[in-house]
């Protein structure tokens, strides 16, 4: 496999270099981080999920002298949450409901449950969805061991530490990495997190997707909230590595790495993928910045028709994706603090990504999002403009966009509105 050395130059320039010349213009000092995680989550597109328990690894309290962790409860306390959210999406490639002047409907419920005992933290969440996207599902789901404040494990159904964690954009669409099952993944299996000092690791062994069918043959269900190798393939026996560096408690530099198997269905033989990532997150004042460069491959053990693409699926659907390509993200976010009712803050953002498929006559994916998160407490509602070229979920293009695509595809774009309660 051989990777262009100007890709690989431009993922320096893009994830390091760029960066760390904005770090040199800013004065701010390291600093404990006091801010929350960010509020986040079908062919409404997947999404965001802006106040489930997340799986990302941080470490904000301070460590006792005995490096044990601060006072945790004898008895076991349990908090039940969730959510309630509608969408409304108007897609230009879409003229009947153009006519209508959009769609206007349920988006999701879900259900989620924390439990904090001693040294073991408990978390869980389960969707509902229409049955046209997939119906219900866990989304996540593990049990967490704290050795002390500043190391733990988890395992279960947990977020696979790659890239920007627990999410690489700001809008409810997510990126690109999403739909090709690098961005909020998750897995089942175990990860090992720790951070000393300015250092964060992870270390993490993934069995497989989540399993639902545990047939000597089946292939994997698409009702599921992580993008997952499907049809005639299977993810299995997955290794991540991530490693960041804090440069302050609020700018971040790291690298990640995954290898894995993947078994075919109808040979019985297996076969390898690989990833690899540079990734910052960043903030300066009220701006943050999240890029990220990736390169994935996968070296599949089938007929050789099927062997440049491979299926993933998530949502009750699955669709074609190349098995080789690189995947660039910039996302810019600003956060406007505002007195206007119950609304709190506005958080306005530009997200673009792009996928170059190296294989000949393939045609590049594009995604662009800009809009704003307007959060009201509760009540989180994001306004967004969202347009693609051979995306899947923002074109015509729904199962060769990813992979071969469409020589001819132009532009598409959706206007959405997603208004959730959580509670």
């Amino acid at each position: 496999m051989k990777i262009k050395l100007q890709h690989l130059l431009s993922c320096i320039v893009f994830t390091v270099i760029l960066p760390l010349t904005l770090i040199a213009q800013d004065s701010t000092s390291i600093k404990k981080d006091t801010a929350a995680t960010p509020l986040k989550d079908t062919r409404t597109a997947p999404l965001k999920d802006t106040s489930s328990a997340s799986t990302e690894n941080t470490t904000t309290a301070p460590l006792k002298k005995d490096n044990t962790t601060p006072s945790r409860p004898d008895k076991p306390v349990l908090k039940i949450g969730g959510a309630l959210r509608f969408n409304y999406n108007l897609s230009s490639w879409k003229k009947e409901q153009v006519k209508r002047g959009g769609d206007f409907g349920l988006d999701m419920f879900r259900i989620n449950a924390d439990v904090a005992y001693k040294k073991l933290d408990f978390h869980a969440e389960y969707r509902f969805y229409s049955k046209d996207f997939g119906g219900s599902f866990l989304k996540e789901g593990y049990v967490r061991y704290l050795f002390n404040d500043s190391t733990h494990m988890d395992i279960g159904l947990v977020q696979n530490p790659f890239g920007n964690t627990a999410y690489n954009s700001h809008n409810w669409f997510f990126n690109l990495p999403y739909y090709v099952g690098f961005e909020d993944k998750f897995s089942m299996g175990v990860n090992f997190h720790q951070r000393r000092n300015r250092w964060i690791y992870d270390i993490a062994f993934f069995k497989n997707a989540m399993e639902l069918n545990f047939g000597d043959k089946s292939g994997t269900d698409p009702s599921r909230y992580s993008y997952d190798v499907a049809g005639r393939n299977k993810e299995v026996n997955q290794g991540n590595i991530k490693t960041e560096y804090l440069i302050a408690e609020d700018k971040k530099i790291g690298i990640s790495g995954m290898l894995g198997g993947v078994y075919n269905i109808p040979t019985g033989h297996m076969g390898a993928r690989w990833a690899a990532a540079l990734h910052t997150d960043m903030t300066f004042g009220r701006v943050n910045v999240k890029l990220q460069s990736m390169y994935y491959q996968y070296n599949l053990s089938d007929s050789t028709q099927y062997k440049n693409i491979v299926q993933l699926a998530a949502y009750g659907s699955s669709y074609d994706v190349a098995r080789k390509a690189y995947l660039h993200t910039a996302s810019f976010a600003y956060t406007q603090p505002v007195k206007l009712g119950p609304v709190k803050s506005l958080v306005f953002y530009e997200n673009y990504s792009y996928m170059n498929k190296p294989q000949d006559g393939f045609k590049d994916t594009q995604m662009n999002v800009l809009g704003c998160m307007i959060n009201a407490g509760n009540l989180v509602t994001y306004v967004d403009w969202a347009a693609g070229k051979n995306q899947p979920w923002l074109g015509p293009d729904w199962q060769n966009g990813l992979s071969t695509g469409n020589p001819d595809s132009k532009w598409s774009s959706r206007f959405n509105i997603n208004i959730g309660y959580y509670f």
